[in-house]
């Protein structure tokens, strides 16, 4: 997250969300993002899911992350020094995808949120997924979240990365039911929270 926003080419959907709502705050962007999956998690009361450890670690775990980490990286102005932050970003988002799904200790809130959403109506993985990107996507950037080239980035290519962890980075059959569609119709893998 702190290397796509020190990119600033454009942030994904969620991001643009966070920094959004971060311009009309006194919060920092992290503690933006710990109050919105905690505001989310609250989503889940009527969808019946269920939050795991991972679920609530990630609520809490990103948010520090980042700010710690946008304290120690410098920003960035040197346009091929933007272009690395961006794709090692990406590349780093998608790893922490794999990784945190193929824990099987609870899908993060907004993970949850779309597999609660699927479950309850039956809608595929593919139209509740990319109906709440889009929706956080357009909303953050009426905010004044940074949307561009790395939004585009971001959006076709972390689905191939955590395609590719998360099968090296599953933890016994931890994420079978995370990477499986609950129906026919279903969309396949989820991105990356």
């Amino acid at each position: 997250m702190a290397l796509m926003l020190r990119a600033d080419l454009g942030l994904d959907p969620w991001d643009a969300f966070h920094q959004g709502i971060a311009t009309h705050v006194p919060w920092s962007f992290g503690t933006v993002t710990i109050v919105v999956g905690a505001a989310v998690l609250l989503f889940w009361i009527p969808l019946r899911q269920r939050p795991g450890l991972g679920t609530l670690s990630n609520v809490v775990v990103i948010g520090l992350a980042v700010d710690a980490s946008l304290w120690l990286l410098p920003t960035m102005t040197w346009l091929p020094g933007r272009w690395t932050f961006l794709v090692a970003g990406i590349l780093l988002n998608g790893i922490a995808g794999g990784c945190y799904i193929g824990a099987g200790l609870g899908p993060g809130p907004r993970d949850g949120l779309m597999t609660g959403v699927v479950a309850k109506t039956g809608w595929s993985i593919r139209l509740v997924r990319t109906g709440l990107e889009l929706t956080v996507l357009a909303v953050g950037w009426l905010l004044g979240g940074t949307v561009g080239i790395g939004t585009v980035l971001y959006a076709v290519s972390i689905g191939p990365v955590v395609h590719v962890t998360l099968p090296l980075l599953t933890v016994g059959g931890a994420a079978t039911s995370a990477t499986e569609p609950p129906s026919s119709e279903g969309g396949g893998l989820p991105a990356a929270a």
